[in-house]
């Protein structure tokens, strides 16, 4: 019996051609692993009307983890087109896959490391190393939203906040709402982990990205929290900016920063601006990670007009190994692969499209594979 047990998602379009990739390099790290294929994307929403089928959760309860490519994502009207005529008219509703498994397994962290290597022609500057430490569980992407406006819900609102007296004259029918919803636990442990995430790595300094100057209420609650628990850790400062002002100030000074803290919907924004630093979503990966489980996965989407031609970029993938390799505790591993990453990143001879060259997403995995 081996060792691990990890689901393997390709998904849709170039998430097959990076997970292709991935095997190759996994075959030559030699991880003491099995690889059980588990069903998610857009194809199993289209023809079974669920993106993310029970027989998949099932399936991944039996696993340490998950290594994920990519999914296809539509609006509500144009998911609901896709679905084959039979399924249509019975009220189902597409909802995200990746979004739903970190609810349904607790992956509160999302950690984006975004490192800037050496001989990368498309790092904005040499020297940038930071992680985003993304709270994956609340904020507005829980999901809880109304369109149109419910009467009680309007009513218990116009009941609360005198804010809503500027959408009086408003009809329920022309609103919708997106509760942005924090919990006091929830801002707990994500600034935690960031900050152990710091001191055990040796980052020197934790920065709280957020707006309590505006959104006084949720905004406020994780600042409150963050500013208690930056107190168990003397030796790292706090630091604090918000989402507006650090847009700016990475783009700036982006070498000042070392690990960032913000809930979900500010997370996504800053690790995708933080990304394009260090090379665009070709180079980011991601782990969501809870405290039994995780996935992980490159952050770019299904690109579907370069599905199958292996084109695309597969570093941001061979990054999500790595990241799974060190939450599994197989740190040489993870360090060798890097190693062979930067290695090939540096020397320059194999680049993919968007790094300027000619070579496709195989022969960087074969690349990679041979430095290892």
């Amino acid at each position: 019996m081996a060792k691990y047990r990890i689901a393997w998602m390709p998904g849709d379009g170039i998430g097959q051609d990076v997970m292709e990739a991935a095997h190759i390099v996994l075959d030559k790290i030699g991880l003491d692993a099995e690889y059980p294929p588990a069903d998610i994307g857009w194809e199993f929403w289209r023809s079974e009307g669920d993106a993310l089928p029970q027989r998949t959760i099932d399936l991944l309860r039996t696993c340490q983890c998950a290594l994920f490519g990519a999914i296809t994502s539509k609006p509500k009207e144009e998911a609901a087109a896709e679905l084959t005529p039979d399924l249509r008219g019975k009220g189902l509703s597409y909802r995200s896959p990746i979004v739903r498994l970190r609810q349904l397994f607790d992956l509160y962290i999302n950690l984006r490391p975004c490192k800037a290597y050496p001989g990368n022609p498309l790092n904005y500057r040499e020297g940038i190393d930071l992680v985003v430490f993304r709270e994956n569980t609340e904020d507005l992407y829980a999901g809880v939203e109304f369109h149109p406006l419910p009467p009680d819900v309007r009513a218990a609102l116009e009941a609360r906040s005198p804010a809503m007296e500027a959408f009086r004259s408003t009809p329920s029918e022309d609103i919708a709402l997106s509760c942005r919803i924090l919990t006091r636990r929830g801002c707990q442990r994500i600034v935690r982990a960031a900050f152990a995430y710091a001191r055990d790595r040796g980052y020197s300094s934790v920065t709280l990205v957020e707006k309590p100057n505006v959104v006084r209420e949720t905004s406020g609650l994780i600042t409150r929290e963050a500013r208690k628990i930056a107190t168990e850790f003397p030796t790292i400062p706090l630091w604090e900016a918000n989402v507006d002002a650090m847009t700016m100030w990475l783009v700036k000074n982006p070498k000042e920063y070392g690990v960032l803290v913000t809930t979900n919907l500010f997370g996504d924004i800053i690790s995708d601006l933080a990304a394009q630093l260090v090379g665009g979503l070709g180079f980011a990966s991601s782990g969501n990670i809870g405290d039994g489980f995780a996935v992980f996965e490159p952050t770019h989407g299904s690109a579907p007009k370069y599905a199958g031609k292996h084109k695309v970029n597969p570093i941001a993938t061979f990054l999500a190994v790595k990241l799974m390799l060190s939450w599994l505790g197989e740190a040489d591993k993870a360090a060798a692969l890097e190693r062979a990453v930067a290695g090939v990143i540096a020397e320059g001879r194999v680049r993919t499209y968007d790094m300027g060259g000619e070579s496709g997403t195989l022969e960087m995995a074969r690349a990679v594979a041979e430095r290892l």
